[in-house]
C-alpha cells in the first residue's frame, strides 16, 4: 500500500513539473467526460420533464382512435400472394365512430369506467370585444372530458347534462382570455357574452367558467403556445351543429383507479374489434397513457445512450494522448528507470508506477470533466426547460470509472515499455 500512494506521490510531483503538458493532456478526457456528462444530464432532465408532463394528463388513462390496419396478405386461387395497399384510403363518415358505439362501450364497462371525454374540433377563432381580440382554439366537448384531460376550473362552472345535451351557446375560456378582455376580473367574465369569430362566421356565446392555463415551462413549451391562443370549451353537441357533423374520431377513457390501464387498453380494442370486422382499410386503437410514458422514457433514455457514446469518442481521442505523453515522460526519464532498476527495483514496480501515473493524469481529468458537464448540463437544462437538473449519479460514477480504465488501457502499453527496459542501457542513455 505504502508503495502506491509512493507512486501517487510521484505521479503529482510529475504532473506539477509540467503543469501545461499535463493539461493538454487531460484536455481530451476533460471534453469527453464533459460532454457525456452534459449530454445524460439534459437527457435526464428532459425525460423527467417529459414524463412528469404525460403523466399529469393521467396514467390511468386510456386513449381510443381511429387507426389504418396494417397491409394484408391476399392470396389468390392460383397460389400467388400479394399485398393489399390501404395506404391511399381515406377516411369516410362510415369508417368513423358515433356517440351509439361509445354508449354501448360505457355501459358495458361501466364497472371500469370513471369518465369519458369527447373532443371535436370546431376551428381556431378569435373572441372580439370592441377593439380587444384575442384568439382562441374552439373544441367541443362532453362532461367526462374536464376529468379525462385534467382541466381546472378557476372560477364559475362546468356545462350541466341539459346543456351538453343541446345546442346551448355557452363557453368555458381561459383565464389568459379573461386577463386580455375582463382586465383579470373573474366576476365580470362569468354571465358574460362574447363574440367568437370562426371563419367568417360570427357566434355568440354566454361564459359560464374560467379555467386556469397551463402552457407547461420551457422554451419549447413557450414555442408551442402559439402566443395568446388558448382553448375554448363549447358542448359537444352544439359543435356538431356548428360543424354540421356527429361522429367521433378519437375519444379518451379515464380508468378507475384499481383497473390496469394496459390490459384496459386491449378490451377496448377487443370491443370494437366487431364493429370494424368487414372494414380492409380501418380499425380501432387503444393504448394507455402508462404504456406511452414507458415507451417516450425508453425512447428518451435510447437517444441519450446513443448520443452519449457518440461523445464519448472524445475520451478514446484523450486516452491515445495519455499514452503519447506517457511515451514522451519514459523517453526523458530512461536514466531515472535505469537507475532504479541497478537499484533493484522489479519490473512489477516500474510498470506500477507509470500505470499510476497514467491513471492519476485521467483521473483528475475525469473530476474536472465531471464538474464541467455537471454545471454545464444543468444551466442548459434549466434554460431549455425551466425546471431542475437531474444528474445521472450513476452515469458519473460510471464515467470517473471509464476514464481511470482509460488510464490503466492507455498507461499498460508505456508502462510496459519502461518495465522491459535494459538498466544497463538506459543508465548510458544520453
Amino acid at each position: 500500500m505504502n508503495l502506491f500512494f509512493e507512486n501517487v506521490r510521484l505521479a503529482l510531483f510529475s504532473l506539477k513539473a509540467n503543469k501545461m503538458r499535463a493539461l493538454l493532456t487531460m484536455l481530451g478526457i476533460i471534453i469527453g467526460i464533459a460532454s457525456v456528462i452534459a449530454i445524460m444530464t439534459v437527457g435526464n432532465s428532459l425525460s423527467s420533464y417529459m414524463t412528469g408532463e404525460l403523466s399529469s394528463l393521467g396514467t390511468n388513462n386510456v386513449y381510443v382512435s381511429i387507426s389504418r390496419r396494417e397491409k394484408k396478405t391476399e392470396t389468390t386461387e392460383e397460389g400467388h400472394s400479394f399485398e393489399q395497399d390501404n395506404s391511399q384510403a381515406s377516411l369516410t363518415e362510415d369508417d368513423l365512430m358515433n356517440r351509439e358505439m361509445i354508449e354501448n362501450y360505457a355501459e358495458t364497462y361501466a364497472d371500469k369506467i370513471s369518465a369519458i371525454g369527447i373532443q371535436r374540433n370546431v376551428g381556431s377563432g378569435q373572441i372580439v370585444q370592441g377593439t380587444k381580440k384575442i384568439g382562441v382554439d374552439v373544441n367541443g366537448i362532453t362532461l367526462g372530458y374536464m376529468l379525462t384531460d385534467n382541466v381546472k376550473l378557476k372560477a364559475g362552472r362546468f356545462f350541466n347534462e341539459r346543456e351538453t345535451g343541446t345546442s346551448k351557446r355557452v363557453c368555458i375560456v381561459s383565464n389568459k382570455v379573461v386577463d386580455k378582455m375582463f382586465g383579470g376580473n373573474d366576476s365580470d367574465a362569468i354571465g358574460s357574452i362574447v363574440q367568437v369569430q370562426i371563419d367568417t362566421a360570427y357566434y355568440d356565446f354566454t361564459i359560464v367558467g374560467v379555467y386556469d392555463y397551463e402552457a407547461g415551462a420551457g422554451a419549447l413549451a413557450s414555442y408551442m403556445s402559439m402566443g395568446d391562443t388558448t382553448d375554448m370549451y363549447i358542448p359537444y353537441q352544439t359543435a356538431a351543429d356548428i360543424v354540421h357533423a356527429d361522429y367521433v374520431v378519437y375519444f379518451t377513457v379515464l380508468a378507475k383507479a384499481d383497473v390496469d390501464p394496459d390490459e384496459f387498453a386491449d378490451l377496448t380494442k377487443q370491443f370494437f374489434a366487431p364493429y370494424y370486422r368487414n372494414n380492409d382499410n380501418w380499425t380501432i386503437d387503444a393504448y394507455s397513457m402508462a404504456s406511452y410514458v414507458e415507451m417516450m422514457s425508453s425512447m428518451m433514455g435510447t437517444l441519450t445512450t446513443a448520443i452519449s457514446v457518440i461523445a464519448g469518442i472524445a475520451l478514446l481521442v484523450g486516452g491515445i494522448g495519455v499514452m503519447n505523453i506517457m511515451l514522451v515522460s519514459i523517453t526523458e526519464r530512461t536514466r531515472e528507470i535505469g537507475t532504479r532498476k541497478a537499484l533493484g527495483a522489479p519490473n512489477s514496480s516500474i510498470r506500477l508506477q507509470f500505470i499510476v501515473e497514467a491513471v492519476v493524469i485521467c483521473l483528475i481529468g475525469g473530476m474536472i470533466g465531471i464538474a464541467i458537464g455537471v454545471g454545464g448540463g444543468s444551466l442548459a437544462a434549466s434554460l431549455l426547460l425551466k425546471s431542475p437538473a437531474n444528474p445521472s449519479i450513476a452515469s458519473i460514477i460510471g464515467s470517473l470509472l471509464f476514464s481511470m480504465a482509460i488510464g490503466v488501457f492507455f498507461g499498460y502499453y508505456p508502462a510496459n515499455k519502461a518495465a522491459k527496459m535494459d538498466p544497463i542501457e538506459a543508465l548510458r542513455y544520453e
